[in-house]
């Protein structure tokens, strides 16, 4: 489910970066450099959505975190429930571009704040989950300690499915629209909450999966 969700990253990205103004909703690092780029001058960048987005997505980390305090012992409820705040956000956010477009500041800013919420909520909840070499997010340190310690088939298939997250949220602006990209997004985060709930609920007289408790067996997610 965090490799769907890394797919879902690339999407929401390649929207935002390609049709938002060259910023990122997930990529806050990516987000530091433009704004220090911008407010050096540099063309086609803007000042304004770097710091929109950081905004957001650090609006959504803290309310991602205040969800994981609400919901602590139980790592597939948590999921369940991150995703579908994802998908109701992501849901906005398609329907907002079908209705406004995206080329007009308030419709473009309105983008990137629902956005950048959902990937701040994303990024504090698969935090909480502690899942190894899986953030969903950030892949710096997961291709370094691919490099450097030569082992992890899960670091390469997070890279390998961002990369296609990616490559087909471009594919859709440049093809399709970007409510057909945002579309493919939200129907993804749909699907991890329903196969989240289905996996973490107990088969009737069963026992509860050892992988929703925390700490206990695997790593589901």
């Amino acid at each position: 489910m965090l490799l769907v969700l890394t797919v879902v990253t690339g999407l929401v990205d390649a929207v935002s970066y390609l049709e938002l103004g060259h910023v990122f909703v997930a990529n806050m690092t990516g987000n530091v450099v433009f704004l220090g780029f911008a407010l050096a001058g540099a063309a086609g960048l803007s000042a304004t959505a770097s710091l929109a987005a950081l905004a957001a997505f650090l609006v959504g980390a803290f309310a991602g975190g205040r969800l994981c305090e609400r919901l602590p012992g139980h790592r597939g409820r948590l999921l369940v429930a991150s995703a579908v705040i994802q998908a109701v956000l992501l849901a906005g956010s398609t329907a907002l571009a079908a209705v406004a477009g995206h080329t007009t500041d308030a419709a473009r800013y309105g983008l990137i704040g629902l956005l950048g919420f959902a990937m701040g909520l994303q990024n504090a909840v698969v935090r909480f989950l502690k899942v190894p070499d899986l953030t969903t997010t950030v892949l710096t340190m997961t291709l370094t300690g691919l490099a450097a310690d030569r082992v992890g088939a899960r670091r390469l298939a997070s890279a390998v499915w961002m990369f296609a997250g990616a490559l087909l949220g471009a594919l859709l602006v440049f093809h399709a629209t970007v409510t057909t990209a945002l579309a493919v997004a939200l129907a993804l985060l749909i699907a991890v909450a329903a196969a989240t709930h289905r996996a973490a609920t107990p088969a009737p007289g069963g026992p509860t999966p050892a992988w929703t408790r925390p700490g206990g067996a695997g790593d589901k997610p």
